[in-house]
């Protein structure tokens, strides 16, 4: 079944939070936020490129033309390369773990995750080839065997049991992000192996410049990669330490009340100091941590689900496992921990003036908190099974006036026809004629996410106007 809903005729109230809870009507919505173009985006894609150039050039500067006359020459010059390649491609990776505002502002959580994720990939292959092409490099110069090389390094070499150690964790690291093998994982588990890719980082620093023919002698180069992992390292220790410290100093986050939105989803709001001095924006996320019993030990990504008000956050959370049960029991005071925000699935990011929203359960979070930023005229696509599983359906009546905004809620499972002749191509199209003039922002289920990635696309949205809202990291 699909029918547009009608817009509200004011204000709807009559709720025992003092927060808002179901019924609560939003603050009044405030300004579109000025678009923020792909200038940072850029430059920082330029600086991954020159670094990546800068990391090789020594090799080059250092190999005489002519110099690889036979196959071991050849094995130990890509071996050479591949590890080059491979610090230098570890450095970017736990740079980009390491939730610098800046990286957070410029590219965005979500597609930070993306290239973290395909970069981890060929960071995996490039440490592979670095250790098995000198391997055998090594080993024909030895007349050794593969084996007995192995043994001739660790007992030879100075820190390459360590170097040994730092490939087996990226192996572990890498085997452990194949998405198959991910989701089965409990997200703490993995999370916290994941983070093994620091000690890598540390275990696989002694042999570069102890071993490494470009990083041993001193010099202009060897101080370079010297100061790289001193960067690395203090914007870790900026992102991940400091700056959290004093965001959660500052504003002194707690629980406030916990609302129950439907059967299985529930808002928590949250009160604290100076709120109006946070930089944040609808659609952004924050990492949550609140400090209760069976809670405190856990991190989880939620997005806000009302814009900035200088009064109150809230989140909202579907009730999917043990972690966001013991969430429904939070007393008021509890204290949170939250790092952030993250994310450019904002009103800020779009490159259009109009855009259409599609929302699938509780993804519905974000969009609505982006509801109260972008220009009036946008469109909402809310797809749920039955009524019951509608969230917030009188705050989005309430901004469907507002803001000038058209609200369809499009109820019943994929396979009915109605909602599958809504989200075909032809059907956005009739809902939203200047759909491919629009700028299409998507959060919900991954089914319906690709699903409906695939009618726009077919009904001629450019790629680069599709916004997914993806917490991965």
């Amino acid at each position: 079944m699909t029918y547009q809903d009608t817009w509200a005729a004011g204000r709807r109230t009559g709720t025992s939070s003092p927060y808002g809870g179901r019924s609560a009507a939003p603050v009044p919505p405030t300004p579109a936020p000025p678009r923020r173009g792909p200038g940072g985006r850029r430059a920082l894609a330029l600086l991954f490129w020159t670094g990546l150039v800068a990391a090789v050039l020594p090799w080059w500067l250092d190999t005489p033309a002519g110099s690889m006359k036979d196959t071991g020459d050849l094995l130990t010059a890509a071996g050479r390369i591949t590890g080059l390649v491979a610090g230098y491609l570890l450095l970017v990776q736990v740079l980009m773990m390491s939730r610098l505002g800046v990286l957070e502002r410029w590219v965005g959580g979500e597609r930070i995750s993306r290239l973290h994720r395909d970069l981890g990939a060929t960071l995996l292959v490039a440490v592979l080839a670095h250790l098995s092409l000198l391997l055998v490099a090594y080993a024909e110069a030895d007349g050794q065997s593969v084996l007995g090389e192995v043994g001739v390094l660790l007992r030879d070499y100075e820190d390459m049991l360590s170097a040994f150690v730092a490939a087996g964790v990226m192996v572990l690291v890498g085997v452990t992000g194949v998405r198959a093998i991910r989701t089965v994982l409990p997200y703490e588990l993995w999370y916290h192996l994941h983070l093994a890719s620091y000690a890598a980082l540390l275990l696989g620093f002694g042999h570069q410049f102890s071993n490494g023919a470009q990083l041993h002698p001193p010099g202009p180069v060897r101080t370079g990669w010297i100061a790289a992992y001193l960067l690395v390292l203090a914007a870790l220790l900026w992102g991940r330490v400091v700056a959290p410290l004093r965001f959660n100093l500052r504003h002194r986050l707690s629980v406030a009340d916990v609302v129950a939105e439907s059967p299985d989803t529930i808002s928590i709001y949250l009160t604290g100091r100076r709120l109006n001095q946070i930089d944040m924006l609808g659609g952004q996320y924050f990492r949550w941590r609140f400090l209760a019993r069976g809670c405190w030990w856990q991190s989880h990504p939620f997005s806000l689900s009302a814009a900035a008000n200088g009064r109150w956050l809230r989140l909202t959370v579907k009730v999917v496992g043990t972690h966001t049960a013991d969430l429904r029991d939070l007393d008021p005071g509890t204290r949170v921990w939250a790092e952030g925000p993250s994310g450019t699935f904002t009103a800020a990011h779009r490159t259009r003036e109009r855009a259409l929203l599609i929302a699938g359960g509780s993804g519905i979070a974000p969009l609505r908190a982006m509801l109260e930023e972008l220009p009036p005229g946008a469109a909402l696509i809310y797809r749920a099974r039955t009524p019951a599983d509608v969230l917030m359906h009188q705050e989005l009546d309430w901004l469907a006036q507002a803001r000038h905004t058209s609200v369809w809620y499009v109820i019943g499972s994929r396979d009915d026809p109605g909602p599958r002749q809504v989200m075909s191509p032809d059907g956005l199209r009739r809902l939203v004629p200047d759909v491919a003039r629009r700028d299409v922002y998507l959060c919900g289920p991954a089914g319906l996410v690709q699903e409906s990635v695939r009618a726009l696309r077919a009904a001629g949205v450019p790629r680069r106007q599709i916004h997914l809202a993806t917490f991965e990291l």
